[in-house]
């Protein structure tokens, strides 16, 4: 029976009561150095070959089991315990969709470290980084749109797969109808309590049999959030153009259909967000992040065990055997 830690004592104050077992056993053993007989010898020469008895070998015996006795008793008084504690966690997870462009106009180099995409790429897996509990998928366009990773809460595979992202995977357009609706239909089954869209895209819409609008329409119907992100610096941007003798840098001008995505975000009861540099973008990440969060609660359980009865059956056992000893073995002459 090993004893427990000084934390998983009740009353730990009660261990000082082992100074007072201390102080009493130095008294005894002072008082035995310095006892005297009662009985006078000459010389100790007629007593000093005689065998001595098993009364005299353990003759500390009784007080030896009084000593423990007490010991055993100040840590009875202390209650050990042991402490056994467990937690439940209850979440409401979030079902998120990150729907990125990936049309040519999205290799635009007014976002570091390369262009826009590379940009959305990198805040998009730091964004993933700071969920917890929320299933998350992608859904990639240009003149389609299709869907890279489902909905998971596998952030490993998620990154990997956001990773493997880039422009060229289908023809190049831009698709945000036909995306909305990709994304919503990914969504369409969730039993999650929120369900939103991130939606990041650098132009307007020039390809796909669905209207934008109407596509936020059934996206509201169905109770799922769009948060609209418009990138791309104001005015011009620089662009690398393939021509014969190589790569060069031209500027395009940015086109962005802001007054669509505003009002996407507003028939979702979603936000419109515009961000001109990578710094911004991140920014917008992080307040969708803030806006976005999972609820969870956690249940303490603590259970005490108390284990201070063996501690006081075996002080009182000792207690027991020591008053056995004393009215009969070691019964001293009165």
């Amino acid at each position: 029976m090993s004893p427990p830690s000084f934390s998983d004592f009740a009353t730990p104050w009660a261990l000082a009561g082992f100074v007072l077992v201390l102080l009493l056993i130095a008294y005894y053993l002072r008082r035995f150095r310095y006892q005297s007989s009662d009985f006078r010898y000459p010389s100790l020469s007629l007593v000093k070959d005689l065998p001595q008895t098993a009364v005299q070998r353990f003759r500390h015996l009784p007080s030896a089991l009084r000593w423990l006795a007490l010991t055993l008793l100040v840590i009875a008084l202390a209650r050990p315990q042991r402490t056994s504690s467990e937690e439940k966690i209850f979440t409401e997870g979030i079902d998120i969709v990150l729907t990125l462009d990936i049309s040519t106009s999205m290799a635009a180099m007014d976002f570091e470290p390369d262009n826009r995409l590379e940009a959305a790429k990198k805040v998009a897996a730091d964004f993933v980084d700071h969920r917890t509990s929320d299933r998350i998928g992608l859904v990639v366009f240009a003149a389609h749109s299709f869907t890279q990773c489902p909905l998971t809460l596998d952030y490993r595979v998620l990154k990997d797969l956001m990773s493997k992202v880039q422009m060229g995977m289908v023809e190049d357009g831009t698709a945000i109808g036909m995306a909305i609706a990709n994304s919503v239909n990914r969504l369409r089954d969730s039993t999650a309590k929120s369900r939103v869209i991130i939606l990041l895209t650098d132009g307007q819409n020039n390809r796909g049999e669905l209207d934008p609008i109407t596509a936020a329409h059934t996206a509201a119907a169905l109770g799922i959030k769009i948060y609209a992100v418009g990138v791309g610096t104001r005015g011009m941007a620089p662009y690398p153009q393939q021509t014969p003798f190589g790569i060069r840098t031209v500027q395009i001008p940015v086109n962005i259909d802001e007054d669509m995505l505003r009002e996407i975000a507003r028939i979702t009861h979603g936000r419109y967000f515009r961000a001109t540099d990578t710094k911004e973008l991140q920014q917008i990440y992080d307040e969708i992040n803030r806006l976005e969060t999972s609820k969870i609660e956690v249940t303490h359980y603590r259970r005490v065990a108390e284990l201070f009865y063996p501690y006081l059956a075996l002080a009182i056992a000792c207690l027991a055997v020591e008053a056995i000893l004393v009215r009969t073995r070691f019964r001293k002459i009165p």
